[in-house]
């Protein structure tokens, strides 16, 4: 039997640290700063000059806190690191303002279904495929990058109906590094009790240059629609144009629309770029999983166009999906603001903390899976987990604010997964080895460089 491979995380301390010990190791990452305990305990407290912070990882606790919907609203420290790259959008919105929101931009979400995105993401894929051939293959391949130009790819055919070129996708990838920096930078600051007026403004340039990719697209549908009555498109985009406020029948304006774009965009590629990552990472690793899962594809697909039939039945990518996101959720903690004064298992919350559910905490804690640090993912086919899978699987949220784009990833995540692994074999470099860092998304630190062998 092959020893299970446990892929890299931070070894935390065993014991607490103090306050700026803790900041110097979260300097760069939130999953650095934790500790042992910290994956095991039920109720957390952590104390800071800036800020209380509770950490929910108790089961039930988990269910309260994402089932509460607008009673647990976005904490405000989460607002205002993402104001400069999505403003006051669906994803950031709390109370009667995200229900009006969500109710404008749900009908859009109706370009995401599965059977109308399948060929986007199949001819976003055979991009991929073909920069992959044209790179020196004789050396390790950088794919962080090129995971973010694929996902950005489909979720920019979905928006606006055309492909998304290299240039466009290179100055996306590296300013949303750079905002990721700055924004950590200045919340680690804020937590602190410190001024983060630096790091904020040096976040809004990244921010800039990723909005200027796509807000000429926005300005002239907005305004084709808007003056000429144009509707060149069914797209998101022509979605999001067209929605009326739920009670004043009001449209977005211009910069509400590029708010409800840059949330959609953002949400729509980083974490699906993630996922693809760290699952073509640990199949590169694990010879026999990747093997088991090109089998698959092959018997199922064959050299014919992927679809979404053929998807369904491909079990093992489908829990390589899972896995991946249980090991690197690529959203890690979801904090969430105590409005009111409230007791919580042992504790007495104080109005206007942050409490955090962390998927990051809840899928690696050994009271809930079976050697949780693992790469393993036939536990999703193991009976005994089927609880943990509904109760301890969460990377999406839970709740009224459930991502609704779940099922969009998971098929173009799966149609990447499926697609490389048909025409590659994939290894790892000798002596490399990731370093995850969580900031807004948990990314590599430094690429993630893999070798490509062409399949006979």
């Amino acid at each position: 039997m092959t020893e299970p491979f446990t892929p890299p995380y931070p070894q935390p301390p065993r014991t607490r640290r103090g306050l700026f010990k803790r900041f110097l190791r979260g300097w760069h990452s939130w999953i650095h700063v934790l500790f042992e305990k910290s994956y095991t305990m039920k109720l957390g407290e952590i104390r800071m000059p800036g800020q209380i912070m509770y950490i929910a990882n108790e089961l039930p606790l988990v269910d309260k806190v994402l089932r509460g919907g607008t009673a647990f609203p976005k904490h405000r420290e989460l607002v205002r690191n993402l104001s400069p790259l999505i403003g006051n959008s669906v994803f950031s919105a709390n109370g009667e303002d995200w229900e009006s929101q969500r109710a404008m931009v749900n009908p859009a979400f109706a370009h995401t279904a599965l059977h109308r995105s399948m060929p986007l993401m199949v001819a976003a894929a055979d991009d991929l495929l073909a920069r992959i051939d044209a790179a020196d293959r004789t050396k390790p391949v950088d794919i962080d990058p090129m995971m973010t130009h694929v996902a950005a790819d489909i979720i920019f055919r979905t928006l606006f109906s055309e492909a998304l070129d290299e240039h466009r996708s290179n100055i996306i990838h590296n300013a949303f590094g750079r905002f990721q920096r700055y924004a950590h930078s200045a919340s680690m600051l804020r937590l602190y009790g410190f001024p983060a007026r630096w790091f904020e403004q040096r976040s809004l340039k990244p921010a800039k240059a990723i909005h200027d990719v796509f807000r000429p697209i926005v300005e002239a549908r907005y305004q084709g629609f808007h003056d000429r009555a144009e509707s060149p498109n069914k797209d998101i985009l022509q979605s999001l144009i067209e929605a009326k406020h739920p009670e004043t029948g009001e449209p977005f304006t211009l910069q509400q629309l590029m708010d409800q774009v840059s949330t959609v965009f953002l949400a729509g590629h980083e974490t699906s770029a993630s996922t693809m990552t760290w699952a073509l990472y640990m199949l590169a690793e694990c010879a026999h999983i990747q093997n088991a899962a090109r089998a698959e594809v092959v018997a199922l697909a064959g050299n014919a166009p992927l679809t979404a039939a053929m998807l369904k039945d491909m079990g093992h990518v489908r829990n390589i999906f899972r896995e991946t996101l249980r090991l690197y959720p690529p959203v890690a903690f979801f904090p969430r603001e105590v409005p009111c004064p409230m007791p919580m298992r042992d504790k007495q919350l104080e109005e206007g903390a942050m409490l955090v559910v962390a998927p990051w905490l809840t899928q690696r804690n050994k009271d809930n899976w079976g050697c949780p640090h693992s790469f393993d993912p036939d536990r999703f086919d193991d009976p005994a987990n089927a609880e943990m899978v509904r109760q301890a699987w969460f990377p999406f949220g839970r709740g009224p604010r459930v991502c609704v784009g779940a099922g969009f990833a998971q098929q173009e995540v799966m149609t990447v997964i499926a697609s490389v692994l048909r025409r590659y074999r994939l290894s790892v470099p000798e002596g490399f080895k990731p370093e995850p860092i969580s900031r807004l998304t948990i990314r590599p630190r430094t690429g993630m460089k893999l070798m490509f062998e062409a399949m006979p």
